[in-house]
């Protein structure tokens, strides 16, 4: 057993430094060809690419990262800027400034805006990061009535975000990971890993899962304030978009009109990529047959996808990682 908690020992740990001081964790998963970095959903950390990882070393160099304010990682101030920074820094330690940069859901979002803010990102993959998008995107509901619910539904995700309970109640977050790993068809031992590495301690001895409320609150705003389609119809690099064909499950402690609002707004994104598609010439989209959690659900079929665009999108096989020198965590 791993120090997370996991079955087995999947790659090398290292930290990297931030610009502004934060420290990185960082996982290098090893492999060789095109380097690429992998990036997870808010909330999340690297671990939920353990499945995903280990099929993509054939033939590319994979790394992943703990976002600042997630996992391993430290805390510090929360914008796209300042971790579109972070994401630079991390590949220029490592080497590979050329890396391919494939992300899921909110890492997808920060996957794309590497397009437009690193000028050596030469591909990227968003899967599944479209955040909670605009009124006129929910198809057969009145834009009045679903600024409203947005309202609402952001105001649920902003009180619930970092979160503190008591450690009795950790008993009580692991079982419902376990519940979850088994409606998504997914390793209980990656489940609870993940949510052992995500575990804050307060002052008073209280636990929340990172990011810390502060933090939370700012990744929710970054994402309020990103038109991610005014940024595709900009972008002259190529980008794949992922959008999951199956509803999520429930989510807890959200209201009962939440489900109509997400099914209304899966109808506008379907219509609105396939729009993107036959208009913008460097995006490709595609569908994967699970939920929102497909990175964890459908690790094959994500590795073939991600793979198979990385071999289109760098033909020549550039962006190898050269050899670098920076600490490993022990």
């Amino acid at each position: 057993m791993t120090h997370d908690g996991t079955t087995e020992d999947v790659g090398m740990d290292l930290v990297c430094a931030a610009g502004d001081g934060v420290e990185l964790a960082v996982r290098d998963y090893g492999g060789d060809g095109p380097a690429v970095l992998l990036l997870h959903g808010a909330g999340r950390t690297l671990l939920d690419w353990d499945q995903v990882a280990p099929l993509l070393t054939e033939r590319h160099r994979v790394f992943a990262m703990d976002l600042r304010g997630h996992g391993r990682s430290g805390d510090g101030p929360w914008t796209f800027d300042t971790v579109l920074g972070d994401v630079t820094a991390v590949l220029e330690r490592l080497g590979a400034p050329d890396a391919v940069v494939a992300g899921h859901s909110l890492g997808g979002m920060i996957a794309a805006l590497c397009l437009e803010h690193n000028g050596r990102t030469p591909a990227a993959v968003n899967l599944d990061g479209h955040g909670m998008g605009r009124p006129e995107q929910y198809l057969g509901l009145d834009r009045t009535h679903v600024g409203r619910r947005l309202a609402e539904a952001r105001e649920c995700a902003r009180r619930a975000g970092g979160r503190p309970f008591v450690p009795e109640a950790l008993d009580g977050v692991l079982a419902y990971q376990v519940a979850m790993a088994q409606q998504l068809g997914v390793p209980k031992e990656l489940m609870e890993a993940g949510v052992r590495r995500s575990l804050g301690e307060t002052a008073d001895g209280q636990l929340f899962l990172r990011p810390q409320r502060q933090h939370a609150q700012e990744v929710q705003e970054a994402m309020a304030d990103l038109d991610l389609f005014a940024l595709y119809r900009r972008i002259s690099r190529p980008l794949l978009i992922a959008r999951a064909l199956r509803p999520n499950p429930p989510v807890p402690g959200m209201p009962g009109w939440f489900d109509e609002l997400m099914a209304a707004y899966a109808e506008g994104l379907r219509r609105d990529l396939g729009e993107l598609a036959r208009t913008q010439p460097h995006v490709t989209v595609a569908g994967v047959d699970g939920t929102h959690a497909m990175v964890l659900e459908r690790p094959a079929e994500i590795a073939g996808l991600v793979g198979g665009f990385v071999a289109r999108a760098v033909p020549d096989g550039g962006g190898r990682a050269v050899p670098y020198g920076i600490e490993r965590i022990p």
